[in-house]
């Protein structure tokens, strides 16, 4: 405790003293007591030194003491109150500062606090700060790899548009809505469009009706099976060309998996197109080739077997004997190697066919054995032959493909065999389900090595043995013998060793037939028969056999005399034979048929050509086909069906020939009128703008036709066909006018010829024309 806290103590309380009674009283009261002590202190003093005390004395001192000391009290009381009052505020300042320090103590915590809390704040910023600087730097890193990547995918954008652009195939996609929604160069082309117009476009906007429904069936598949699928078909580009496509189309997806539309590419396979069908006109061509040889080989081949066979019934020496023979072998064996190129052909085409028939198989079976043992005796072999009793003796087969499979079988084993002798034999089993006819033909000849047996019935396979040539032969043989056991229902296996010889056995399904009702008389006669045939011994053997049956017979040696004789006269039946000198008798029977010249009159086609089926003919306008050599049954067959009056009176045409179309390619008498009419330069002008339109029209024509769109193969025949004959093309409008008439029974068969057809007339005609032209110009000059 501080020595001056009792002072301290004992003026506080007397300067409390002094606020509480008061200056006044307090005054009055020290003034009472200084009037006291001075009073007290005069008379102890003037006693002490005078001795004597005088009332003056006492008077001079209170006056001094009252006049002195109010003032003087009442300063000292107010300095007291004054310094109380300072002290009190002392004591404030002081409890304040008390108060201030205590707060400025919280404060200094508090600082202290924040400071702390402040430097771990700076810390943590200074944290935040360093781990933003870094977000910052890696922001910057990703914003520059973004940038990078945004440019590379810029880039690659640019390049896969610049690929798409630039590539050769059709490229679309579309939404879910079926709208266009991006494509590519080739696309604009196709549709005329910019990529900017195509963009929200359905295919009912963009393509014809017939194509537009059917892409809008392959996008439904796609979207609703959300596979993807090819197709082919024909578009028509903005510049009315035609192009083949090959479409792929598939769905495509976002990111997420969420199906955006469709995504289609489409090829270009147009060449490939028109290779296809240059190759399916080839084979066209080389089947009207091999029709063609066929027919012009068989009809001389016809007559020196049936010469020959009628010069073996003649009394001959022995060597006379052989040599008929020989050439009766060697035209068979020619025949049935006209048979193997003729089948080659079809089964190319797949259009081999069995034709059932009732046959008598033990003739069968003798007539085959006579004509190879004539073979196997040029060759000093024996050969022996044997049938089995228990067959039947009609059975139902196709005799030619069965002939032809055997006689190749048995020309081989007779011509691979040098010693020795063949054996035929036909036998019965019956073994499993089905009873089958065995065919075992042996011979001793060279034999087959046993690693090529399963390789003789390949198509041009030749056995070889050391790197040489085992055998020698077309190689084609035994690959259509093949092929017409597996037609016929049967089998074929062979067994062999070299230098020992070989065995072929053939199973055939065995279907008993009953026997043939005897050959029916004619029961027509009288009728008037149109024959139609160029070949004189034809014509001979076909007039002499007609005749024969109670017929009288017109003969027409070309197709355009068998037209002129039509126009002119009724006919009970037309005998036509397919191929002529000017025409094909497909086209003389269309002409009659478009005439109406044969009303009620059955066209039968005559023909040594075995590549078509009968549906064919028939399609082509025939009612019926007879086969050549002609054989008797069939005409009396065919006459019974078709005119099976007893008498047949003959009726005159009222029809009038026509007369107003000149024949030759061109229509001069049109042309004079219209040289008459306008001028022969401006007729010139004419023929130059139509020579300037029909390439045009032509590759239309050929393009449609490739595409199989008939109806605009026929709109562009149309066209050709009233542009030919403003300028006076007959061969020209007469082609057009086939081409155009797609309701022909028989147009696809015959349209391609027919383009070949008009193609040729304008090459040929169209010079023609001109040099006619300026003739006529020559002579207006």
């Amino acid at each position: 405790m501080s020595p001056h806290q009792p002072m301290d103590s004992w003026a506080i309380r007397f300067a409390n003293f002094i606020n509480r009674m008061g200056t006044l009283k307090v005054s009055v009261m020290f003034v009472l007591l200084a009037l006291s002590f001075t009073l007290l202190g005069s008379y102890v003093l003037r006693l002490t030194l005078t001795g004597e005390v005088e009332l003056m004395d006492f008077f001079s001192a209170i006056v001094l003491t009252l006049l002195s000391a109010p003032f003087v009290l009442f300063f000292f009381s107010e300095l007291v109150k004054q310094l109380e009052r300072q002290r009190v505020n002392l004591e404030e300042l002081v409890a304040q500062l008390e108060r201030l320090r205590d707060e400025d103590v919280l404060l200094n915590q508090e600082l202290h606090s924040n400071i702390t809390q402040l430097n771990y704040e700076i810390e943590q910023r200074k944290q935040v700060q360093i781990e933003r600087e870094t977000l910052y730097q890696e922001l910057e890193q990703e914003i520059k790899e973004r940038r990078e990547k945004e440019q590379q995918a810029q880039r690659l954008s640019s390049l896969l548009r610049s690929i798409i652009d630039s590539s050769p195939d059709l490229i679309y996609y579309r939404n879910e809505q079926g709208q266009f929604a991006g494509c590519n160069r080739v696309a604009e082309q196709m549709t005329g469009k910019t990529e900017a117009e195509l963009l929200g476009l359905t295919p009912e906007e963009v393509y014809d009706e017939d194509v537009a429904i059917r892409v809008v069936a392959s996008d439904n598949e796609v979207l609703k099976s959300n596979t993807s699928i090819t197709e082919e078909l024909w578009l028509k580009f903005a510049d009315g060309s035609l192009r083949y496509y090959e479409m792929r189309k598939v769905p495509f997806y976002d990111s997420e998996g969420n199906r955006l539309g469709l995504l289609a590419f489409g090829r270009d396979m147009t060449k490939r197109k028109e290779a296809e069908d240059a190759l399916e006109r080839a084979s066209r061509d080389k089947t009207a080739f091999i029709a063609t040889i066929s027919h012009e080989l068989r009809t001389p081949l016809n007559g020196i077997v049936g010469l020959s066979r009628m010069l073996r019934g003649t009394k001959l020496d022995s060597e006379q004997q052989n040599w008929v023979n020989t050439i009766y072998t060697s035209a068979v064996t020619l025949g049935n190697i006209f048979n193997d190129i003729i089948d080659l052909d079809k089964i190319g085409r797949t259009r081999l066919e069995l034709v059932q028939e009732s046959i008598d198989i033990r003739l069968f079976f003798n007539e085959l054995s006579s004509l190879v043992g004539l073979l196997a005796g040029d060759k000093s072999l024996t050969f022996n032959a044997s049938i089995d009793k228990s067959l039947p003796t009609y059975i139902e087969t196709d005799h030619t493909r069965l002939r032809q499979i055997l006689w190749n079988l048995l020309y081989n084993a007779v011509k691979f065999t040098e010693r020795g002798g063949v054996t035929f034999q036909l036998t019965v089993q019956d073994d499993s389900a089905e009873p089958m006819m065995k065919f075992v033909i042996t011979d001793s000849g060279i034999g087959i090595p046993e690693a090529e047996l399963d390789n003789i019935f390949a198509m041009y396979y030749q056995v070889k043995e050391d790197k040489k040539r085992f055998a020698t032969g077309t190689g084609i043989g035994l690959a259509i013998t093949k092929k017409m056991v597996d037609l016929m229902g049967g089998s074929i296996q062979v067994n062999s060793k070299p230098g020992k010889g070989s065995t072929f056995t053939v199973l055939l399904p065995l279907k008993a037939m009953d026997a043939p009702k005897p050959q029916t008389l004619v029961k027509a006669t009288g009728l008037h028969i149109l024959l139609v045939e160029d070949i004189e011994l034809n014509v001979m053997v076909a007039r002499a056999l007609l005749e024969k049956l109670g017929q009288v017979v017109s003969v027409a040696m070309t197709g355009g005399e068998a037209i002129d004789m039509a126009r002119q006269q009724h006919f009970d039946l037309i005998l036509l034979d397919i191929q002529l000198p000017d025409m094909t008798g497909f086209d003389v029977a269309n002409t009659l048929l478009q005439e109406d010249l044969v009303m009620g009159t059955p066209m039968v086609a005559l023909t040594a050509n075995v590549i078509k089926t009968r549906q064919e003919y028939l399609d082509n306008g025939m009612d019926d086909v007879i086969a050549k050599p002609i054989k008797k049954s069939r005409v009396i067959e065919i006459i019974n069906q078709y005119c099976s009056a007893p008498e047949i009176q003959d009726v005159e045409d009222e029809s009038q020939p026509q007369g107003n179309s000149i024949a030759g390619a061109l229509d001069t008498e049109n042309l004079s009128q219209l040289v008459d009419t306008i001028g022969a330069q401006l007729l010139l002008d004419s023929v130059e703008v139509f020579k300037s339109k029909m390439p045009q029209y032509l590759q239309v024509l050929q393009t449609s036709l490739m595409a199989k769109d008939k109806n605009h193969v026929c709109e562009e025949a149309h066209k050709i066909k009233g542009a030919a004959a403003s300028v006076g093309l007959l061969h020209v409008r007469k082609y057009a006018n086939l081409i155009q008439q797609g309701e022909h029974p028989a147009w696809w068969e015959n349209v391609y010829d027919w383009v070949d057809e008009l193609q040729a007339s304008l090459q040929h005609d169209l010079p023609l024309l001109e040099n006619w032209l300026h003739t006529q110009l020559d002579g207006e000059d």
